[in-house]
């Protein structure tokens, strides 16, 4: 047991020192494979920011013209993933602050709803129904929530951070995360509550 969790943390580091290795030489083929790898996930996250999917889009392309542009500041100290909704998310807030000086949840607030997308693509018909009218009502129940809640909700339970890197990410506290958290999901729950009554 103790010999497989030993690879398996070798493998990952040897995984992201290969990753920041090739980022610092410009690697095209890697560079395609990280987008294969992330795109999907990073546009939902961009999505959750703006809730506006062209702005989301744009964003999604100044992300990869970033990473490309300075792939030599990722260390592999973190996952890959943490680094790149780092950017995408510095990346969100100076667009946000350029376009109007007020806050991140403040301009979230007047964009249009996005709602999320489901996240398996082949289900079956009634199944597709089941999940776009469950993610419509998650979204919506998310949308209503201050951003820093969405955003921590959203990078805990869809894209699959953990607490630690969720505070490298957003550049909070652990305790602040945690808190987030759990305030994001007892708000999420009351509204999930209030829309089946």
């Amino acid at each position: 047991m103790i010999a497989a969790l030993h690879y398996f943390v070798m493998s990952m580091e040897s995984e992201t020192s290969a990753i920041a290795h090739g980022l610092r030489r410009r690697d095209p083929d890697l560079l395609d494979h990280l987008i294969e790898q992330y795109q999907h996930r990073l546009l939902r996250y961009l999505i959750c920011l703006t809730r506006n999917r062209d702005l989301a889009e744009d964003l999604f392309q100044e992300t990869w013209i970033r990473v490309l542009e300075r792939g030599s500041q990722y260390d592999g100290k973190h996952e890959f993933s943490t680094w790149l909704y780092a950017v995408a998310r510095n990346l969100t807030i100076d667009y946000l602050r350029r376009k109007a000086p007020v806050s991140l949840d403040g301009l979230m607030d007047d964009e249009e709803h996005v709602p999320l997308e489901p996240a398996d693509p082949r289900p079956l018909a009634w199944e597709v129904m089941a999940q776009h009218e469950q993610a419509e009502r998650i979204g919506s129940a998310l949308g209503g929530m201050p951003a820093e809640y969405r955003e921590t909700v959203v990078l805990r339970f869809q894209e699959g951070l953990p607490l630690e890197e969720i505070a490298t990410v957003t550049g909070a506290r652990l305790g602040t995360v945690k808190s987030r958290l759990y305030r994001g999901l007892n708000m999420l729950m009351d509204r999930l509550g209030r829309g089946q009554a």
